[in-house]
């Protein structure tokens, strides 16, 4: 009978096991401390992890425990599930399905807003496909200073009411405006009208 040697088992489950390395979040705590502005001592203190070892797993010379990563996401203010998430290749093109895109409505049905925007770009650059029924109307309090709005006619004929000033567009123009400051986007037709909605934020 040949006889196997423990070596010989060890070498044999090395190879077919195949397992595949850990992820390698150290890159990412540490973009994301930077990104916060906190040094290895705030992330250490507020994490309750020791110097040294954040260091090793930002230098990846480490890889952190399940609660050693959970108290390292919490102090990021993010999710582990959000970490593990950074470690999917970027997708060369992300298509969003019908299903995938927010809408929000208001004045009773009388408006609707597609949210066309990624939602980490929120507050800071966002487009929606604007939907007012007839004689239904947008209003708007003022947003942030030095925010501007950029109204394209999509379909139907739409008034907007902005800086103490009035204008009427139809199909195919766009009106451009300071949004920091009250303000409306009004159906003045008899039938639905569209339009793309566009806010920079000041």
């Amino acid at each position: 009978m040949t006889s196997t040697r423990p070596d010989d088992k060890v070498g044999e489950f090395n190879i077919s096991a195949n397992a595949a390395a850990p992820p390698r979040v150290g890159e990412q705590i540490q973009r994301l401390r930077n990104e916060r502005k906190l040094t290895l001592d705030d992330l250490s203190h507020a994490a309750g992890v020791s110097k040294s070892m954040l260091s090793e797993i930002e230098r990846d010379k480490a890889n952190p425990t399940i609660a050693v990563a959970w108290r390292l996401t919490n102090a990021l203010g993010i999710s582990l599930d959000q970490l593990f998430a950074q470690q999917k290749p970027a997708e060369a093109i992300r298509v969003a399905g019908p299903h995938d895109i927010r809408t929000l409505s208001g004045d009773n049905g009388g408006y609707q807003l597609r949210v066309g925007g990624p939602i980490e770009l929120a507050g800071k650059f966002e487009w929606y496909e604007l939907t007012l029924q007839a004689c239904a109307a947008l209003r708007s309090n003022a947003h942030e200073p030095g925010t501007r709005e950029h109204l394209t006619v999509l379909n139907g004929t739409i008034e907007v009411d902005a800086s103490n000033a009035t204008r009427r567009l139809k199909f195919g123009e766009t009106a451009r405006y300071a949004a920091d400051e009250s303000h409306s986007i009004s159906n003045v037709g008899r039938s639905e009208a569209k339009a793309l909605l566009v806010v920079i934020h000041g």
